[in-house]
């Protein structure tokens, strides 16, 4: 995946965005539109879209574990822990149909999403 793919996608597609913290906010949406694009395709049996949405939001997350910065302390490294293991999760997801592997990294990203808003005075 090339440097800032999902940067360039978004800012793309929303000219508006000015700020890394929206980004980060739309890159969170984005992982649950896609799991939810994903889990309907498993529901529908679609093997070719059910692939593509969950590659869509690998790529998000990839890309959000690309822009860690370590250097303000232990925040980067368990964000870099969880954002690997919700790739493994779907990953596992896309092996084998599984809907509660998706469900739980919708759960996960439910729960920064709305750290990020509070923290972030998005709420």
């Amino acid at each position: 995946m090339s440097s800032n793919l999902a940067y360039n996608i978004y800012a793309q597609n929303n000219v508006g965005v000015e700020s890394p913290v929206k980004l980060v906010e739309m890159m969170y949406e984005g992982v649950l539109r896609f799991n939810a694009q994903a889990k309907k395709a498993i529901n529908d049996g679609d093997i070719e879209k059910r692939a593509y949405w969950i590659n869509r939001s690998i790529a998000v997350i990839a890309e959000l574990l690309s822009t860690l910065n370590y250097d303000g302390g232990d925040v980067a490294a368990y964000l870099d822990g969880l954002y690997t293991y919700q790739i493994k999760l779907l990953t596992e997801a896309n092996l084998h149909n599984d809907t509660q592997k998706i469900d739980t990294v919708n759960n996960v990203f439910k729960g920064l999403l709305e750290a990020w808003r509070e923290t972030n005075g998005l709420a």
